[in-house]
């Protein structure tokens, strides 16, 4: 398909006796941002060097615009950006100069260099320090000049190794906003240990573990796997909390009831039995039962969930 611009066929990377990735195959369209997670060594990184050619694979094949992924193939490398995890930066250089340097491993030079860096630096909110020894940078900075050196040359996927590591709160909000507006014309995998980068980004979610895919979805179609899904929170008086869980344990649409306290207040999340929507039942038993309610909300599932479910497997 024309609008396939990655493409990943049964990628495999072992180390000796180690599969780090097991058999991997997966696309990402233009105009998509594709959240890859996994705990640590599951493979997230080693599959992100194998999609840019960083890697050699064992087996199967990697595809940027149809070019296929190889240490020599520069056409398909050229259309790639990439930035890893712990990104490398030369600590003498200023961000202007690192970011000169690549414009021109890119082969852009003179006033076109100028430019995209000057466009790439505004991006990611570099201004103010684009003359500074990038070694006296905050880590936060650091992060936002690698990221400029992944966009610079405009290309047309994007593979992104924990992007906002080590920024701020605002930060992070600026770098999720700049990656949904590069997404429109672009393909974007992200790896992140992040989920509510998930919720906030990504059109699709795949999930590895030891190395092979477990999930493959939309964030909503991932939450609705969780136990949480339409489950019901409601806060109430620690005198009433224990005669409305005792009730609605007895419930059949009712999987299990969940107990916290805060304070003299008890949080109790009812668990729906296959996920079914139990929420009017449930408000209809806590009114005339007079349990005195002061929060009521509806799950609309965990990712957090899913992905333990997931990944604690066989640990």
């Amino acid at each position: 398909m024309a609008d396939i611009l990655l493409e990943a066929r049964n990628l495999s990377k072992h180390f000796g006796g180690l599969k780090a990735v097991d058999d991997i195959s997966l696309n990402v369209k233009k105009g998509e941002v594709l959240g890859f997670l996994g705990p640590n060594g599951a493979g997230n990184t080693t599959t992100m060097k194998l999609l840019t050619g960083f890697l050699a694979p064992t087996n199967g094949t990697a595809y940027i615009c149809g070019e296929q992924v190889t240490s020599e193939n520069e056409r398909a490398r050229a259309r790639i950006g990439y930035l890893p995890e712990g990104a490398p930066l030369f600590g003498e250089m200023s961000p202007r100069t690192f970011l000169m340097f690549i414009a021109e491993t890119h082969g852009i030079t003179g006033r076109e260099a100028g430019d995209v860096i000057e466009s790439a630096a505004s991006a990611v909110n570099l201004e103010k320090v684009m003359e500074q020894r990038i070694e006296t940078l905050s880590k936060g900075f650091k992060r936002r000049v690698g990221l400029a050196a992944a966009i610079l040359h405009a290309p047309d996927v994007l593979i992104l190794d924990e992007p906002t590591d080590g920024l701020d709160p605002n930060q992070k909000h600026e770098v999720r906003r700049l990656i949904e507006a590069m997404s429109v014309d672009r393909a974007i995998v992200i790896s992140t240990h992040i989920l509510e980068e998930v919720d906030a980004l990504c059109h699709r979610a795949v999930i590895i573990n030891r190395g092979m895919i477990v999930a493959d979805g939309k964030p909503s179609e991932l939450r609705a796997r969780s136990k949480y899904k339409n489950a019901v929170t409601m806060l109430l008086p620690l005198e009433n909390a224990e005669k409305a869980a005792a009730a609605l344990k007895g419930i059949k649409m009712v999987a299990g009831v969940e107990a916290a306290r805060e304070g003299e207040l008890m949080r109790l999340t009812i668990l729906a039995r296959g996920g079914g929507d139990i929420a009017d039942t449930i408000g209809d038993i806590a009114a005339v039962s007079n349990w005195q309610v002061s929060q009521y909300t509806v799950d609309p599932g965990r990712l957090d969930d899913v992905f333990r479910q997931l990944t604690e497997r066989d640990v």
